[in-house]
């Protein structure tokens, strides 16, 4: 009986386990070829081994299991299934989170995009007129922020004629769209206008941003009233 579970422990679970950890990963990562490459050398290497093991138990009626002169040999086999079901947990658990981590980090990002965007195109200070809009346009794909600064350059001059002040909060900031190289974010603000003489001006302002991942990092494209007609 000691003798038959060494043999199923160490002669049949131990390999099959490592061969099964090999196609495991290879179903994960969607059989590239040069995992098949591998895959197919292992595999081809541990059933070779298999096969030894069953060719030294015809002859000598004794395997790697039931070889009581080989402890290390038998602690080296289960090191090695051990850390192939090991890799192929850490890769099955890495690819299929992945998409989440993804989603989430990027999320995050345009969120903090479109509000920081929004927040700067409804913000202005006389005393640099054009600090606000600096920032938003850094945020913007270069072509977008140098027509964008063409765009709010007489508004901005307007502004500071009359001395008006801007300030906006964002209220709430909601996530429309969102794909691997494009995102819809509408942001919801409190925007202050305040000017020498008169009572401060309130009022709620809603911008759709639209955003692009060109080369790897977030940039604003588009900037739009939700309410326009």
């Amino acid at each position: 009986m000691r003798n038959l579970a060494r043999v199923v422990a160490f002669d049949v679970a131990a390999p099959l386990a490592a061969i099964g950890a090999l196609l495991a990963i290879g179903v994960v990562l969607g059989w590239p070829l040069w995992w098949v490459s591998v895959c197919s050398m292992l595999g081809l290497l541990i059933v070779e081994g298999m096969i030894v093991n069953f060719v030294l138990y015809r002859r000598d009626s004794v395997t790697l299991g039931t070889d009581d002169d080989g402890p290390g040999l038998r602690l080296a086999v289960v090191a090695l299934a051990t850390a192939a079901l090991v890799v192929a947990v850490v890769v099955g658990y890495t690819r299929w989170t992945q998409p989440d981590r993804d989603f989430t980090r990027d999320t995050a990002d345009v969120v903090r995009i479109a509000t920081a965007v929004g927040e700067a195109t409804a913000t202005f200070t006389p005393a640099d007129p054009m600090s606000a809009i600096d920032r938003a346009a850094s945020f913007m794909a270069p072509d977008r922020a140098d027509a964008f600064k063409s765009e709010f350059g007489q508004a901005t001059s307007d502004l500071a004629k009359k001395n008006i002040t801007a300030q906006a909060q964002t209220i709430s900031t909601g996530l429309e769209a969102l794909g691997p190289s494009a995102a819809s974010v509408a942001v919801v603000m409190r925007g202050t206008q305040s000017q020498p003489g008169q009572p401060p001006s309130t009022a709620v302002l809603a911008l759709r941003v639209g955003l692009a991942k060109p080369d790897g990092r977030w940039l604003v494209l588009d900037i739009a009233p939700i309410n326009a007609r």
